[in-house]
């Protein structure tokens, strides 16, 4: 083998295992899980009466409804809800949601709580389809059928309820696809979907699949269904997340992504199939599910999903709603208040019920607004929503003074521009905390631990007060407030690259190079500040990169004392937050990542990383923070890469081995004798390295659209074109060795196919069209044609391990009987000179060895199209196992898909003649084989996001080379033209 593939096959395969490993460790240390365990006594009461009177696929799947034992009575009484599992998924999983409702709507077996029966508001009724952990993320059609049943069990749901009775689905993976594919429905008042891909399948195999995804797409951005979306974020290593993030609707569309990570009382990644039991997660869904029974338009619907499946990232309608509301407060009815110094924050512990004054600072040369910043522990501010109650109640007022002048007489509510949970990190403890296998209830954080965040702009101006009433104050209770300008700490890392005029793009790329060499550090000054923001322009923010903050402190350093320790907040993209205590004393790193843009979804660029630190101030170590230091860490970066180009990687395998077959045609058609694949792979070297590579380059910097090529947002990445063509390269090299493995193994059971090879004759015509026949009606009637493809792969394979320069059959004797055929068939041979001379070509190479070269290379072209239809196969045989022959494969029953395959891989198993007859007239047009560098542009530009598309090119060149170069020869006809 020569040396450049040696060395190629190696670095591919030391790559590979790098990519698997930084994967693998990749949710542990990007967005640790701290998911606490959900507990439940399930029953499940099967629809018996939704039969095939409703559904043609009631003897496949199956409707359940879901009891509480001990808390739900048999009959269904309130609001029907659909849980939808996905991708392998069983009916089962809706238990820990189902169970969560249960137990919050009766506050004992039997008891309705307070806080629903005053509202009237109804228990839920958890339905779940069953689909018998069916493969739907691999086949459209699978994908179809589940559709069609779930449509008809809404239909057989709300049969049972009184009309016009809404209903709620939840959708779980693919399920979410399912539900939403639903759309327009009058009956769907709401929809949450749990780690659902909404903009970008996870395998993109199958055609079907893109029509689906096509009208879901349709669906968001035009019905009016509240629709929210909960992700996972890193933790999910099946989905990406940036999938995960809902498309913006139109105008009046009510749409909503929450990440779990920025989840308030949640603060965890979630895994994807954690997802559906994580406890922070699962009872905020059941109590939204709970609420929107008393919702009654697609707007209080949002509302009621906002507030309790919040994120923090915007106002809630209800926090608007609550200080538009609010009353004044007369200060001639007050308690005695306490001013605080203007210097000073406040640092308090309430007890019972207070009301501080902080004078609004005045600063010379300063007319930007001034930022309030409030911190409550153990306690409220306002509204928001906490699932365990404290007696602290805190209320922000406005106050100016009288125009007598120092004479406060009433306060007004001030509008907050935040307001939200902040998670507080135990000082030396991981965050969030692991959940313990020891203690199945530990690990997470615990809501009643959060921290209010209030803040808000007011205007710098002289006799204006803000005033803190602190109601119900607790021993545990505190309370810190203070003002910080509205500025941020802007770094502009020193590089060699940023000295000279450069444009923004250009400045960024230079940033990441120099960030290559060496780490950036970011002198802080925090001054007792409540929250310091950090900008940083230069930094790309992308999928495809993570950075490592490594926070620096003055020694020694105690901060167990603090109300709220240094707490990093990444805001990554509007819906995706994540958050770091600076001082652990695990090993954890801090890895800064988002999840858009991303390849294939959104190509806008992205500058910059937006970094805030709060802390309570003079009460916390804030003071000791020297500065924080940037890298980027290479074993989270490079596990970013792996899921995100697995698809194209295979796709532009595919459209490598497409070359070598290419090449090996090319010569053979000059009249030389077919090459052997390791030829073809030496030759391909030069041409990978001469031309493909520096193309491949280029063509990353051309502004494709979002779905072709790499589908790459930014021109710093555009080294991965080649990288991800060397490694294609590599897989194709290695793969050959494997094949050649396969082929010396099965070499003596090929054998014994020798002797029932076919010769060529009249008579064979009639077998060969009537087996054919038999296929294709086989195909076309009960299996599909992926697994006729699958049959032919296997054909090919013995062919070539039976058709060997070494087997029995000599090269002379093979000469011999071609020569026989060519004084019965004169015309055999045209349009093909190395064949016009008799059985051995002009170099003294034998049909039979030229053959198994291009038998070969079909092989391993072959190959690498099986992953594109494997997919397809699995499903297959899943179904055959659960539902039998009931299952409808429609669109897989096209036999044309591999009837060029099918006759290629039959004639080259019996031929004694070449394969492949160049004719005549292509001379003068085009040769054929130009189809095969056809395939390879269409794995290039659309492997990642429609590798279907792949095979479709490849079955077009492959029946192009079988109609022409084969043509009537198949049947012991005449070649074209003779």
């Amino acid at each position: 083998m020569p040396l450049l593939s040696v060395l190629l096959a190696c670095f591919t395969s030391l790559a590979v295992l790098l990519l698997f490993f930084a994967n693998k460790e990749l949710a542990a240390t990007l967005s640790p899980q701290g998911c606490r365990m959900s507990f439940m006594s399930p029953s499940y009461v099967l629809q018996d009466s939704f039969n095939a009177s409703w559904s043609h696929l009631a003897s496949r799947y199956s409707l359940w409804l879901y009891r509480e034992v001990g808390w739900d009575t048999q009959s269904a009484n309130g609001l029907p809800v659909l849980f939808i599992p996905g991708n392998a998924g069983s009916s089962h999983q809706v238990r820990s949601i189902a169970s969560s409702a249960s137990r919050q709507y009766y506050s004992s077996p039997g008891q309705v709580s307070y806080s629903f029966s005053s509202r009237a508001i109804r228990p839920l009724d958890f339905y779940a389809v069953e689909f018998n952990e069916d493969l739907s993320a691999f086949h459209g059609t699978t994908l179809q059928s589940q559709i069609d049943y779930t449509s008809k069990a809404i239909d057989y749901i709300l049969s049972h309820y009184p009309p016009r009775t809404p209903l709620v689905i939840l959708g779980h993976s693919m399920g979410g696809i399912v539900g939403t594919a639903l759309l327009p429905s009058e009956h769907i008042s709401a929809i949450i979907t749990m780690s659902t891909p909404h903009t970008l399948p996870p395998a993109r195999f199958d055609s079907k699949i893109d029509e689906i995804y096509a009208k879901v797409r349709h669906n968001l951005e035009n019905d009016s269904t509240p629709i929210l979306s909960l992700c996972g974020g890193a933790t999910d290593g099946m989905v990406p997340s940036e999938s995960c993030i809902l498309p913006s609707g139109n105008s009046g569309i009510h749409r909503e992504t929450v990440f779990s990570s920025a989840l308030e009382g949640a603060w965890t990644g979630v895994g994807h199939r954690e997802m559906v039991w994580c406890h922070q997660v699962r009872w905020r869904v059941a109590r939204a599910v709970l609420e929107l029974d008393s919702t009654f338009s697609p707007s209080s619907r949002m509302e009621v999903l906002d507030t309790w499946l919040r994120d923090g990232h915007k106002l809630s309608t209800v926090a608007e709603k609550h200080q538009e509301n609010g009353m004044d407060l007369e200060l001639s009815d007050r308690a005695p208040h306490e001013i605080i110094s203007s210097q000073l924050q406040l640092v308090r512990k309430p007890i019972g019920s207070h009301l501080y004054l902080l004078p609004i600072p005045l600063v010379a040369n300063r007319t930007s607004p001034t930022r309030l910043s409030v911190l409550v522990g153990k306690g409220s501010i306002t509204s928001v929503p906490t699932h365990i109650q404290h007696g602290l109640k805190v209320s922000i007022y406005i106050c100016p003074e009288t125009e007598e002048g120092n004479n406060i007489s009433h306060c007004s509510p001030l509008m907050p521009t935040t307001l939200k949970l902040l998670p507080k990190p135990i000082p030396g403890e991981p965050f969030p905390r692991p959940r313990l296998n020891s203690h199945p209830s530990s690990g997470g954080v615990d809501e009643s631990e959060g921290i209010a965040l209030y803040e808000a702009e007011v205007e710098p101006s002289f006799g204006r007060w803000v005033g803190v009433k602190a109601d119900n104050g607790e021993d545990e209770s505190w309370v810190v407030a203070g003002f910080n300008h509205k500025e941020e700490i802007t770094n502009v890392f020193s590089t060699t690259c940023t000295s000279v005029a450069l444009n923004p793009k250009m400045e960024v790329r230079c940033v990441i190079l120099a960030l290559l060499f060496h780490n950036a550090f970011v002198d802080i000054k925090a001054d007792d500040a409540l929250r310091l923001d950090i900008h940083l322009p230069q930094l790309l923010s992308n999928a495809l990169i993570v950075y490592r903050l490594t926070p620096h402190f003055q020694m020694p350093l105690h901060c167990a004392e603090s109300h709220l320790a240094p707490l990093l907040i990444h805001t990554s993209h509007p819906v995706e937050t994540h958050y770091f205590p600076l001082i652990s004393t695990d090993d954890r790193r801090i890895l800064l990542h988002t999840h858009y843009p991303a390849p294939y979804h959104d190509k806008q660029e992205q500058r910059g990383l937006h970094l805030i630190i709060y802390s309570s101030g003079v009460s916390s170590c804030i003071n000791k923070l020297e500065g924080l230091e940037f890298s980027i860490d290479w074993s989270a970066t490079l596990g970013r890469w792996a899921p995100r180009f697995l698809t194209t990687l295979i796709g532009w395998a595919a459209g490598t081995s497409s070359i070598t077959l290419f090449l090996a045609l090319g010569v053979c058609d000059r009249g030389a004798p077919v090459p052997s694949v390791h030829q073809s792979i030496r030759h391909y070297e030069k041409v990978l390295l001469r031309f493909l590579l520096p193309m491949s380059l280029l063509a990353s910097f051309l502004p494709w659209p979002t779905g072709l090529y790499l589908g790459l947002g930014s021109f710093a990445f555009s080294p991965l074109a080649p990288l991800i063509l060397l490694l294609a390269s590599g897989l194709v090299i290695l793969s050959w060795g494997v094949l050649r493995i396969c082929l010396f193994l099965l070499r003596p059971v090929a054998v014994f196919f020798v002797a029932s090879r076919r010769q060529e004759g009249s008579a064979v015509g009639r077998t060969t069209i009537i087996s054919l026949f038999v296929i294709c009606t086989t195909i076309f009637m009960v299996v599909p044609w992926q697994v006729a493809f699958l049959g032919c792969w296997m054909q090919q394979l013995l062919t070539c391990a039976t058709l060997t320069p070494h087997t029995s059959h000599s090269a002379r004797a093979t000469a011999e009987s071609y020569d026989l055929l060519n004084r019965s068939n004169p015309d055999e041979g045209n349009g093909n000179p190395q064949f016009r001379a008799g059985g051995p070509n002009a170099n003294g190479r034998s049909i039979s060895q030229d053959n198994h070269h291009l038998n070969c290379h079909i092989l391993l072209f072959m190959t690498w199209l099986l992953p594109l239809v494997a997919s397809v196969l699995a499903v297959w045989v899943r179904t055959l196992i659960t539902a039998g022959l009931t299952t409808p494969f429609d669109g897989d029953h096209f036999f044309l898909n591999v009837l060029p395959f099918l006759i290629m891989v039959d004639y080259s198993s019996w031929t004694s003649g070449p394969i492949f007859t160049k004719q005549s007239f292509e001379d003068r047009i085009l040769s054929t084989r130009w189809a095969l560098p056809l395939v390879a542009v269409v794995s290039f530009l659309v492997g990642g996001t429609q590798p279907h598309r792949i095979f479709d090119a490849g079955k077009i060149a492959i029946g192009l080379l079988v109609v022409v170069r084969i043509g009537r020869r198949y049947w012991g006809g005449h070649p074209w033209g003779s």
